[in-house]
């Protein structure tokens, strides 16, 4: 018998709702109320999310996100600034004592991120993990930078088409993991660097070389357009397939929505935890 999880496909919504229902639904995973589950949403309007660590006044050109009508919120993964825009984003919430789920940050991202990999494939993409090739890698791969930071540079790079496909943030919270993602179809780069402050003209000339080394757009790597829908169909075959599990469709209690709304009035539309650094 394989495993029910439960699936939410949230269509577009706001960035702060975004936020709290992932939030949400790692406390009620945490409390028992309801199986792992792995979420699908899209964002209404486009928006620009931080890593929970990063400095928005710093960082964010908020000018340039305003004339743009972007939405803005901190993440509560970690991780750098992203624009989300033409994509899918997926969220998994499963506990850290799930059977056979690894310990280590890493080793757990590559198994849930195995259902990327089989995702890109169905879609007809050549995807594959590519793995530490030194000695000294793999010395690092068991000691992360830094215990705080739970998106350590993953050595288990998902690779597609020859591109390093980067976007997913992983945070630990009661005892249960939240994973989300990007899977782009497009990227506007130009968009993206005008959201950002840079110290000089090189800074940004830098960031601009190293932006496709950083992010890899389905579009940009096949001739047949894939849609949003598509995206939906192949990635959640690709988590059913890895995980072994059974996806069952899940509307939330009233109950629960009320939760998810106090947790965003509270939280993710308050500038308080947007702007706190």
């Amino acid at each position: 018998m394989k495993s029910k999880w439960y699936f939410i496909n949230s269509g577009p919504c706001s960035p702060s709702y975004n936020m709290a229902l992932d939030e949400a639904l790692l406390d009620f995973h945490s409390e028992g109320e309801i199986p792992p589950v792995i979420r699908f949403y899209e964002w209404n309007p486009a928006t620009l999310s931080i890593g929970y660590f990063q400095s928005a006044k710093k960082d964010v050109d908020f000018d340039a996100v305003k004339a743009q009508n972007l939405g803005f919120v901190r993440r509560p993964t970690g991780g750098r600034a992203v624009l989300h825009e033409s994509e899918l984003t997926y969220s998994i919430i499963v506990t850290e004592q799930y059977p056979e789920m690894p310990a280590g940050v890493t080793e757990a991202y590559r198994v849930l991120s195995e259902g990327l990999l089989l995702g890109f494939q169905n879609l007809g993409l050549d995807a594959y993990f590519s793995v530490p090739d030194t000695e000294e890698k793999l010395a690092d791969l068991k000691k992360p930078k830094s215990a705080v930071c739970f998106d350590a540079p993953s050595w288990y790079e998902l690779v597609v088409e020859g591109k390093k496909v980067a976007g997913s943030a992983q945070t630990r919270q009661k005892g249960v993991i939240l994973q989300h993602g990007a899977i782009l179809l497009d990227l506007d780069e130009e968009k993206l660097l005008s959201l950002f402050k840079f110290s000089s003209p090189e800074m940004k000339e830098k960031m601009r070389e190293k932006l496709p080394q950083k992010a890899v757009a389905i579009n940009q790597l096949t001739d047949k357009q894939i849609t949003i829908p598509q995206c939906v169909e192949a990635f959640k075959k690709g988590f059913e397939q890895a995980l072994d599990i059974e996806l069952v469709p899940y509307e939330l209690s009233d109950k629960q929505k009320q939760y998810v709304k106090e947790l965003e009035q509270k939280k993710y539309l308050n500038d308080e935890w947007n702007f706190k650094k």
